[in-house]
């Protein structure tokens, strides 16, 4: 070792070496013995008390891994997991019209539908990737990891070449990673507080399509966030005006003073992937014609 590393040597082996050079104790090894290092003791760290710990290292694994990875910006897709692509919903309704029953049939004709989200959804990642991939501080497409819309988010990224994030979650129904999301960037939550405060850390847009109870859950609190002032505000776009003013009434919401006047300007209604990506270049002044720094 040379006079210059000696100089900034550790003082103390890492915990990783350490635990990589532990010799076996056979005597105090069996199931019942405290002897294990406490951060190499899995049963340790699950028991209800430490929930805490845990808590905190879910959250700072994925901090510590994005600011590894130079990610500073995202924009937060959201949408059902049950949007299928073009190609399976067309196959969906071969299918049932195969089987002969009219309920079948009409479900997969709005499965076909609904598709459209889904084609839209993977070209408007591929429009954001592609038209941040230039800049100092690319913008980095992140969604919930599963199937439907998180996929075509995902896929969108991946098609033109760049990198996306997904948060998987622990679900009782096993939620399987889509096969899109940049294997480093690829996260599995327990706790969904956690997971809901990584989707919002470092988002510059919420962009929501057509969901369910997630879709509604995510789309509310960022609202909530935003009309209390806990949170900047951000642009907020909602994919398909006809879905959302049928499923919610913001009129009737302001009629009946349950939110104020003013409060349904905290999103925008887009229909199209271009249309989109205009209002967020126009928002944050992303003209490619200007020279952007950061």
């Amino acid at each position: 070792m040379s006079k210059h590393n000696k100089l900034h040597a550790r003082n103390f082996p890492t915990a990783k070496e350490e635990a990589k050079h532990l010799k076996p104790s056979p005597d105090y090894e069996g199931p019942d013995s405290a002897y294990r290092l406490a951060f190499t003791d899995t049963d340790f760290l699950l028991r209800e008390e430490l929930r805490p710990v845990r808590m905190q290292l879910e959250l700072l694994k994925p901090e510590l891994v994005q600011q590894e990875q130079g990610i500073h910006s995202t924009i937060v897709m959201f949408g059902s997991a049950r949007i299928l692509d073009r190609e399976g919903a067309l196959a969906a309704v071969q299918a049932a019209k195969a089987g002969g029953d009219a309920a079948a049939i009409k479900r997969a004709e709005m499965q076909l539908a609904m598709s459209r989200y889904y084609e839209e959804a993977r070209r408007f990642a591929s429009l954001v990737t592609k038209a941040s991939s230039d800049r100092h501080n690319p913008i980095y497409v992140v969604t919930g990891g599963g199937p439907g819309i998180m996929e075509a988010g995902n896929r969108g990224a991946h098609e033109v070449g760049g990198k996306s994030i997904g948060l998987n979650i622990v679900l009782p129904h096993e939620q399987l990673p889509n096969p899109y999301i940049t294997p480093e960037l690829c996260f599995r939550f327990h706790y969904f507080a956690l997971r809901k405060m990584h989707f919002l850390m470092r988002s510059v847009a919420l962009v929501c399509f057509p969901g369910g109870f997630g879709t509604l859950d995510e789309l509310f609190e960022t609202m909530t966030l935003v009309q209390t002032g806990k949170s900047r505000r951000r642009p907020i776009l909602m994919f398909g005006r006809e879905f959302w003013s049928k499923l919610i009434n913001f009129d009737y919401l302001i009629e009946t003073g349950m939110i104020s006047p003013g409060d349904e300007q905290l999103f925008h209604y887009v229909e199209n992937a271009e249309e989109a990506w205009a209002l967020l270049e126009r928002e944050y002044d992303m003209n490619p014609n200007h020279d952007h720094n950061d």
